[in-house]
């Protein structure tokens, strides 16, 4: 009798994972140069929610699979409007600045590589955005998260002060 094993591949997640950057790192030893990998990795769902993990190991593979895990743990949730993000934010982390703007229905998704990931996987549809200062991808992807998490909902505010639409 044959005990057939679950492989992870037969439980697809409910998240898209995209490798977004690796980097290379050598060191000079006694015995030649020793390579070390880093890898950003971005999971999202399409419908609002977003994450990243950043993890470093000997062989690339086991960086992808470790940036994979911590992106799972560092899951947020972001407010949407309809295909698009209810109100302008202009966000810095170290030394990337990212401004993002709500665009109407059909404008797609206007933003340079490292941003327009962050807000594809996060099922934002219409938008435009600059990144400004670094071009550090890791800097670029926090800062796009923070601008994300700082979303407000209008209806919220609204009814936090007492005003009704």
């Amino acid at each position: 009798m044959a005990v057939q094993k679950k492989r992870k591949d037969e439980n697809p997640s409910e998240f898209e994972e995209k490798v977004l950057y690796i980097n290379r790192c050598s060191k000079v030893v006694k015995g030649g140069r020793k390579f070390s990998f880093s890898a950003l990795i971005l999971i999202g769902d399409g419908k609002g929610r977003v994450g990243f993990g950043f993890a470093k190991a000997n062989e690339v593979a086991d960086a992808i699979r470790k940036g994979s895990e911590a992106a799972r743990k560092n899951v947020v949730t972001f407010e949407m409007e309809g295909t698009t993000i209810p109100h302008e934010v202009f966000i810095e982390w170290d030394g990337a600045k990212v401004l993002i703007k709500p665009a109407p229905p059909g404008t797609g998704v206007i933003a340079g590589s490292k941003v327009r990931s962050v807000l594809e996987l996060g099922g934002i549809k219409d938008v435009v955005s600059k990144s400004l200062g670094s071009n550090n991808p890791l800097n670029q992807v926090r800062a796009t998260i923070k601008a994300l998490l700082s979303l407000c909902n209008r209806k919220e505010i609204l009814a936090g002060r007492g005003i009704e639409l």
